[in-house]
């Protein structure tokens, strides 16, 4: 009965903060006419965000009529904050944001090893240096998200397969894990998914006005992913690893893709082909440096590689659009910002003209509003949407403790899909 009034009891905060979210300043009695609850139990939940800062009260506004004065209530967000990270396969990102999706800080830096055990300790030193910083006013760490690039098993938590940094069958959540309880986060909510996944979530959870639903996020870097927001939940499929539209096929026994395969999307609209047809790929290793100059000095052949790519990538998201039918799809990474309007202009005009010849109405296409961070921010979004949303299953770091020997206590990571 104890843990059936607890999970209710998190069910009408929820429901609660997302009204808020959606309409700002609205008073009790609107907030329980529009959740069905009573007013007592509407008051009792508000009191409890209000007391941990999740909410603050405006002065009452004046009606005009008899009776007590309505008291606007807003998300507050001062007090409590989230960190998301992106382990990419050259960089690591960092941000602290607000739970309205406000980037208070971040910091980014190169990864200075493709080894699992000293790249999650890079990742961990960013996140401790970040939240140090954000907390020493006194603001409270609500969660941690971490994007990957590659494919998180939903079942086992274990990395599967990370192409472009060349991971297999990593546990990455045991390892994150491990850095973070030394560093005096066990205590925390740690939440690790795939980073167009991630990503994805950052344009609903953070959402500026009505969220798009269904929504496809693509994701376009060194790889190529997507993260589906479908009924205002992710979608991941039956493993984890729905979205993988980099390893589709675009050209029967064509490239060869970093997985393998032949012919994959990856292989023609990823960052590494694009380096390759402008002469910016040395010794197997992109030049970033030397891509944005060029793509600054307006080079004829950066520009034209990433036109072509922009074909390849314009083809990537009719395909998108026919299988999931989005109101919206979002483009970011790296390739997006380096390339800008022309690799933009170039995949718009094609999805235009699949939808002229097929008389029918292509879905929105949009930047994401976090540019290169948008995977980070994700991160946070991740975070802030487990902690709403306890009904559904997320890839959750769990700390329990264990004695190793007569009195010496450790602690003991497990992987949890919390429900």
């Amino acid at each position: 009965m104890t843990g059936d009034q607890s999970y209710l009891k998190a069910i009408n905060r929820m429901i609660l903060l997302r009204l808020l979210r959606e309409q700002t300043g609205m008073s009790r009695a609107e907030l329980a006419e529009r959740s069905g609850l009573t007013r007592s139990t509407v008051s009792a939940r508000i009191k409890e965000l209000i007391d941990e800062g999740w909410l603050s009260e405006e002065d009452a506004c004046a009606t005009g009529g008899p009776g007590r004065r309505p008291t606007p209530l807003n998300l507050d967000g001062s007090r409590l904050i989230l960190l998301g990270a992106e382990l990419g396969p050259d960089a690591i990102r960092v941000v602290a944001t607000s739970i309205k999706g406000d980037i208070l800080e971040s910091s980014q830096a190169a990864l200075r090893s493709r080894e699992p055990d000293p790249a999650c300790h890079q990742l961990v030193e960013m996140v401790s240096a970040l939240s140090a910083r954000m907390t020493r006013e006194g603001a409270q760490l609500l969660g941690i998200g971490v994007g990957l690039h590659g494919l998180v098993d939903k079942r086992s938590g274990m990395l599967e397969f990370a192409p472009n940094i060349g991971w297999r069958n990593v546990d990455v959540g045991k390892r994150l894990g491990a850095e973070l309880g030394r560093s005096g986060f066990a205590n925390v909510p740690v939440y690790y998914h795939n980073e167009a996944d991630m990503a994805a979530v950052s344009e609903t959870e953070f959402s500026e006005g009505p969220v798009a639903d269904p929504l496809v996020y693509v994701s376009c870097g060194v790889g190529v992913g997507a993260g589906i927001i479908l009924n205002r939940a992710l979608f991941t499929g039956a493993t984890g690893s729905a979205g993988e539209i980099g390893h589709t096929t675009l050209v029967i026994d064509g490239a060869p893709c970093s997985c393998g395969r032949l012919g994959c999307a990856e292989a023609y609209l990823g960052l590494r082909s694009i380096a390759a047809a402008a002469d910016c790929l040395q010794h197997g290793a992109i030049n970033h440096a030397a891509l944005r100059a060029r793509m600054s000095a307006r080079d004829p052949v950066a520009r034209a590689a990433f036109a072509r790519a922009g074909e390849f990538l314009g083809v990537l998201l009719q395909n998108a659009w026919t299988t999931f039918n989005p109101q919206a799809i979002v483009l970011g990474g790296e390739t997006v910002t380096l390339g800008g309007e022309i690799l933009v202009d170039a995949a718009s005009q094609v999805l235009a003209r699949y939808a002229e010849r097929a008389g029918l109405q292509a879905p929105k296409v949009r930047l994401t509003r976090y540019s290169d961070f948008a995977t980070a921010v994700g991160g946070a979004a991740y975070a802030l949407h487990a902690i709403l949303n306890p009904h559904q299953r997320s890839l959750h770091i769990r700390y329990t403790p264990e004695v190793s020997e007569p009195g010496a206590h450790t602690k003991r990571v497990e992987w949890a899909a919390t429900a």
